[in-house]
């Protein structure tokens, strides 16, 4: 096996592909380093499972092909996961104090089966973000039926699983309802939630306190770690990097991995591309405004568990005129619910129209359409609701349409993937282009940006009327 060097081979096949491929893709995947070889193989060491997986489905072809080139016959390449020994890994394993207090103090599950009372409140999962409590309909299904199955056989698929969408749509909720599923049936796993701001803080302090190292250990040793709103992420690079090098310890574990952010990943700016392809690496999912009849649900949801009286003419006029989040409808609940306690009177229509009257205006004004923000651009620009969703691309019907979307993209809690959708079919990333575009030309013309602030509040009051 010895007498087979193919080391000068290899290094030439790596230098055209350094040329060919260019400095920032290299780069980023091309972490590697020749070991040894056979007389029809080489092997080549890379520094985790994932680099591995994504040099075989991405380059391993484009190597072999180098290599076939350079020597005349056919090489095949084999990768070796080699971890990185150093100081990152614990002498012991051992855990922080925080943690140790965490997972120390608490009483042991009996078995897999035992009831949640035996193993205790986790400390950092609310106990009302359940399963049993997420209300599931069109806008959310499939997100809840990939989180259930992850509860189940957490790091065996949908590996990290990513959930985004607009405040007040549950992303919360189901990422903690994973984590108290795994927390009750599975009690030999450790489970730690957390928000990115809160990892970013814990990490500075770390090196304040030059604990680094009690702190590495923490997060690359868990089973299931929760972290939300990813994009607080956003500039925060050596917080980046720390995530980085945790993802790939959990990832190389078939540890779960479970993040939730405002937008999808392709949108947050200021972040580091090696940590973007990790976050797309799984199954992203978007959550999105729930309809009437889930609306309607998750408020009689609400009211059973609270126990109070509404009666379903009321459930049907909150239903109807929040549309905009589960948050804004459990508020406007709440008041309701608040008032009737406070003055000792039983809930009514008649009462909710006066108590949520502000309420229901301002969800009005804000529960923005995209047909109200096509038909008033096109009327302010001359052209047609069809010319603006069509696929002309002419510049006098290109450029409203373009407005459009970086209004639509401004003020509605879509997504670029539901703009493009609404907008006749198109593709995520012509909205996203649209909304650059509008944004460069904002700077060198004053005067769009006054037109744009009068197409808006066109638009509020257009979509404010009954």
């Amino acid at each position: 096996m010895g007498s087979w060097n193919y080391s000068v081979f290899w290094d030439e096949a790596i230098n055209q592909a350094k040329s060919e491929l260019g400095d920032h893709e290299f780069a980023m995947w091309f972490n590697i380093q020749y070991d040894s070889s056979t007389e029809n193989s080489i092997a080549i060491r890379v520094p985790s499972s994932f680099y591995r997986d994504q040099l075989v489905r991405q380059y391993q072809k484009y190597i072999e092909d180098k290599l076939f080139d350079l020597m005349g016959k056919r090489i095949g390449i084999e990768f070796i996961v080699v971890k990185p020994t150093p100081v990152d890994a614990p002498v012991a394993l051992l855990a922080s104090e925080e943690e140790k207090q965490i997972h120390e103090t608490r009483p042991r599950a009996k078995d897999k089966d035992s009831p949640q009372k035996d193993r205790g409140k986790h400390p950092q999962l609310r106990t009302d973000y359940t399963f049993e409590n997420f209300v599931i309909g069109d806008n959310n299904g499939f997100a809840s039926n990939a989180a259930l199955a992850i509860s189940k056989n957490p790091g065996t698929s949908y590996n990290p699983f990513l959930i985004y969408g607009g405040v007040g749509l549950g992303k919360t909720h189901l990422m903690q309802s994973i984590g108290n599923r795994v927390w009750v049936e599975s009690p030999k796993m450790k489970v730690i939630c957390i928000t990115a701001e809160e990892f970013t803080n814990e990490f500075i302090q770390s090196i304040h306190d030059k604990t680094t190292q009690n702190f590495k250990n923490k997060y690359r040793y868990v089973d299931v770690l929760l972290i939300d709103d990813i994009h607080f992420l956003q500039n925060k690079l050596g917080s980046q990097e720390e995530l980085f090098h945790t993802f790939n310890a959990l990832y190389d574990g078939n540890k779960q991995m479970v993040f939730t952010c405002d937008r999808p990943v392709s949108e947050l700016k200021n972040l580091s591309d090696r940590l973007r392809s990790r976050f797309e690496r799984g199954l992203n999912v978007d959550l999105q405004p729930p309809n009437f009849e889930t609306r309607s649900a998750i408020l009689k949801k609400k009211i059973e568990a609270g126990r109070i009286s509404v009666p379903d003419e009321v459930i049907e006029i909150i239903a109807k005129n929040i549309s905009t989040n589960v948050r804004d409808l459990e508020a406007a609940l709440t008041k309701l619910i608040a008032y009737s306690e406070l003055v000792h009177k039983d809930i009514t229509l008649e009462i909710a129209q006066n108590q949520l009257k502000d309420v229901f205006s301002q969800s009005k004004h804000g529960n923005v359409t995209i047909d109200n923000i096509l038909r008033v651009v096109a009327d302010y620009y001359k052209l047609s609701y069809n010319d603006l969703k069509g696929k002309k691309r002419t510049k006098n019907i290109a450029f409203p349409r373009q407005v459009a979307m970086y209004i639509a993209r401004d003020i509605t809690e879509y997504s670029t993937t539901e703009l493009g959708f609404e907008f006749g079919g198109r593709d995520h990333t012509t909205v996203m282009h649209a909304c650059q575009k509008i944004e460069e030309r904002l700077k060198l013309d004053p005067n769009l940006e006054s037109t744009i602030q009068a197409l808006v509040r066109t638009i509020k009051e257009y979509s404010s009327k009954p």
